[in-house]
């Protein structure tokens, strides 16, 4: 601190007297703080200033609140700069000196990071070799993506150039360091992805620090992560957000290059500013649009065609035949083998008294599966099938490995008294299941299985608001309840339909969404695996189901993307009341009939067999000659 004692400014309606070296009778060696009144009545000693940090007093901001914007003209060149920014595609070939690369990958050091936890790290790609590769993976994905989409929207993914990748003098790749537990950073407890917002931040900070220099950048994510990060050498915990090109542009666009190919066009600002909160049914906006197609007519006959030339009589295989028609048609025929998916999580709903079993039952499944000893996993394991366990929010700590952890962060509630899920655990439950389902997809057949003690009810609830099945039909016994039980699970369900204003017997109305329905009545289990449907039915992945939540995962994937129906299998009808009705919704005959009540994905994994026996059929089985004009 400062001994400068030189006085300040006194304030209102008093007098400030400097301070001499002597006392009040102008005596040297007089002490001010033996003053109680006179020349020092009303002194204000100056503000100790730091040296580093900010200098500013509470009275300087308080006197301009405005104090720290920039001048009008860099806020102009803000604005223009942000309003030019593009995504280009096409460069020249003159290289970008390193001095002006360091200076953009320096802006995007600078984002913002949860925690300051910097997690960021820019390799730069210039070897023509390993530029080429990268090209070859994104033009193999976009057959991909283009495939899966609506025929028009197809035509448009397969237009757009993706030269840039070779063009480009050099490549840009930002890579999320996720090896720190998101516990282990601060502020990444809750929100366990902000270190790949804030990795987004540094992207958006290279990508205006580019445009302002005359640099074009473009921005690529048609990789599959694992693909990418195989080719740069990427560590396991280490992420990748795609590809970046730059280079001197060699298109100057006038505006957004998807809008001027009429792919999409910017949304009118109002359209998407809320105010205070989401709005209520009814008034809320629109839902971003989904390009998803179904497998389309010449894929579906051509199926059925190659099953003609069997020497067996058409649709011989009853059932199962339309089943393996169904894989054909999704692209999947030459299928060997395939994943279950296990996902457990326990459900305040059990403290209303509507299971036989107490919820520490899960944990003992679920680790008998980390040991392949469950009957889900065993009977996987006996049908051909590899194992992914998702601890989803298993009661108590997080399951070990090699579990995969997506469990719930906010309080969940039991349906009868407040919604079973936050919005924000529903967003971050269901995009783990998509991208497991996404990469799940390539390996084969996607088998569903769960493990939850109460979640019959949870699973009941969700079919009642999806399909209008009255209380009394959809709550079924579950694994050992007694008619007491039954009772209780109906005035529980009545209850959660109440009081989210759902009409008993009649289907939610299309104003609640899959996710608001996830909230309201579901649980960490069925939001994951609605995700591994979506995900999978997005990479052309044929799902197959197993009981009554499984099931309602699917059909609550079909409500948000109506196309994923067309890559659902029925591996089997359970004893659950309900289950039938919600097969019945999503169009599917199941392949087993076997009164299953053992859940875990074992229903799946049987009727999983059946359908690689019958591929193989297929496969090996005589043909016909053709027929002689």
């Amino acid at each position: 601190m400062s001994n400068d004692l030189t006085p300040g400014t006194s304030s209102p309606g008093t007098t400030s007297t400097p301070l001499t070296s002597g006392n009040a009778s102008g005596q040297a060696g007089g002490d001010p703080r033996e003053h109680s009144s006179g020349e020092s009545a009303g002194y204000r000693w100056q503000r100790p200033v730091p040296t580093i940090g900010d200098p500013t007093s509470a009275a300087e901001r308080a006197a301009a609140p405005q104090g720290w914007a920039f001048p009008a003209e860099v806020r102009r060149a803000l604005r223009e700069v942000i309003g030019a920014r593009r995504d280009i595609r096409r460069f020249r070939p003159d290289p970008v000196p390193d001095g002006l690369l360091r200076e953009v990958i320096s802006a995007g050091h600078a984002a913002p990071s949860v925690g300051h936890s910097q997690p960021w790290r820019f390799i730069v790609v210039r070897d023509p070799d390993t530029r080429q590769r990268a090209a070859n993976l994104a033009d193999a994905q976009r057959i991909t993506q283009a495939s899966a989409m609506l025929p028009e929207r197809g035509r448009q993914l397969l237009d757009l150039k993706l030269e840039g990748l070779r063009e480009a003098p050099a490549g840009l790749v930002v890579a999320c360091d996720r090896r720190v537990p998101a516990l282990g950073v601060l502020g990444r407890a809750t929100f366990t992805d902000a270190d790949v917002w804030g990795c987004a931040c540094a992207v958006e900070n290279m990508w205006l620090t580019a445009r302002a220099a005359g640099l074009g950048m473009g921005w690529v994510t048609l990789f599959d992560p694992a693909d990418l990060g195989e080719l740069l050498g990427l560590p396991e915990g280490v992420e990748t957000l795609g590809w970046l090109c730059i280079g001197w542009p060699d298109e100057l666009p006038p505006g957004p290059g998807l809008e001027r190919r009429a792919w999409s066009s910017t949304l009118p600002l109002d359209e998407v500013i809320l105010h205070e909160r989401w709005p209520a049914s009814g008034e809320e906006p629109a839902r971003p649009v989904s390009h998803l197609r179904a497998p389309d007519q010449a894929h579906t006959v051509a199926a059925t065609d190659a099953a003609d030339e069997l020497l067996t009589p058409p649709g011989s295989l009853g059932v199962l035949d339309r089943a393996l028609d169904r894989i054909a048609a999704a692209g999947q025929h030459d299928v060997r083998g395939g994943t279950l998916v296990l996902a457990g999580a326990d459900h305040p709903v059990y403290d209303l008294g509507v299971s036989a079993y107490p919820p520490q039952v899960t944990r003992e499944v679920m680790r008998a599966a980390l040991s392949c000893e469950a009957v889900g996993t065993v009977t996987a394991r006996a049908s051909g099938f590899g194992t992914v366990v998702v601890d989803a929010g298993v009661r108590g700590e997080a399951l070990p490995s090699p579990a995969v952890t997506a469990r719930p962060q906010h309080p969940r509630g039991n349906l009868r008294d407040g919604d079973a899920l936050h919005p924000e655990d529903v967003t971050a439950l269901v995009a783990a299941g998509s991208d497991l389902g996404r990469r799940l997809a390539g390996e084969g057949l996607v088998l569903l299985g769960e493990v939850g003690v109460g979640n019959t009810t949870i699973a009941s609830a969700l079919a009642a608001a999806l399909t209008g099945l009255p209380v009394e039909q959809a709550a079924g016994l579950g694994a050992g309840s007694d008619s007491a039980m039954v009772a209780r699970k109906r005035d529980v369900i009545a209850g959660a339909l109440a009081r989210r204003g759902v009409e008993p017997g009649t289907p939610a109305p299309a104003s609640f969404s899959a996710r608001d329905l996830l909230g309201a009545f579901g649980g960490g289990e069925i939001a994951l695996l609605t995700g591994v449907t979506l995900g999978a039915a997005r990479a052309g992945g044929v799902v197959v189901l197993d009981g009554l939540a499984t099931s309602v995962a699917a059909l609550l994937a079909v409500r948000e993307e109506p196309a994923v129906a067309a890559y659902l299998i029925a591996g089997q009808v359970s004893r659950e009341r309900a289950h039938e009705q919600v097969l019945r919704a999503l169009g599917l005959e199941p392949l087993l009939d076997l009164r299953l009540r053992a859940g875990e994905g074992a229903g799946a994994a049987l009727a999983g067999a059946m359908l690689l026996t019958g591929l193989r059929v297929r496969r090996e089985a005589g043909r016909v000659a053709p027929r002689q004009p």
